[in-house]
C-alpha cells in the first residue's frame, strides 16, 4: 500500500556532501513526521533527523550544523543534505514516515529499504 523509496546514497570522501532524498507514494492521507535514521555495522538504528508537516526539525547532536532536513508536503518527499561527511556518518540510512492511510485514521510507520552512505577519509 505505502512505499517509501530512498536515493542519493553512495561513496564520498571525508569533507564531501551528499544529499539523499525518499519518496512516499501509495493510499495515503496524510503525513505527520518524516526522517532519517542510520544503523552503523554492529550498532542500533539512531535518529539523524526529522521534521514535522509544519516544517520544525529535530536532529542528533553529531548532525548538528552540518546535516539539513526539509521536506515537500506537495510531492511527500523528504531530503537530507549532509554537508562535511566524516567517515563516522557511514551507515545504511533509513526514510521513516508516520502517515495516515486514506482507509483509516490511525498514524502508521512505516520505512524505506535504506540507502548505503560510505565515507572515506
Amino acid at each position: 500500500q505505502v512505499q517509501l523509496v530512498e536515493s542519493g546514497g553512495g561513496l564520498v570522501q571525508a569533507g564531501g556532501s551528499l544529499r539523499l532524498s525518499c519518496a512516499a507514494s501509495g493510499s495515503i492521507s496524510s503525513i505527520d513526521v518524516m526522517g532519517w535514521y542510520r544503523q552503523a555495522p554492529g550498532k542500533q538504528r539512531e535518529l539523524v533527523a526529522r521534521i514535522r508537516s509544519g516544517g520544525s526539525a529535530d536532529y542528533a547532536e553529531s548532525v548538528k550544523g552540518r546535516f539539513t532536513i526539509s521536506r515537500d508536503n506537495a510531492r511527500s518527499t523528504v531530503s537530507l543534505q549532509m554537508n562535511s561527511l566524516m567517515p563516522e556518518d557511514t551507515a545504511v540510512y533509513y526514510c521513516n514516515a508516520d502517515l495516515r492511510l486514506r482507509t483509516g485514521v490511525r498514524l502508521r510507520n512505516y520505512w524505506g529499504q535504506g540507502t548505503q552512505v560510505t565515507v572515506s577519509s
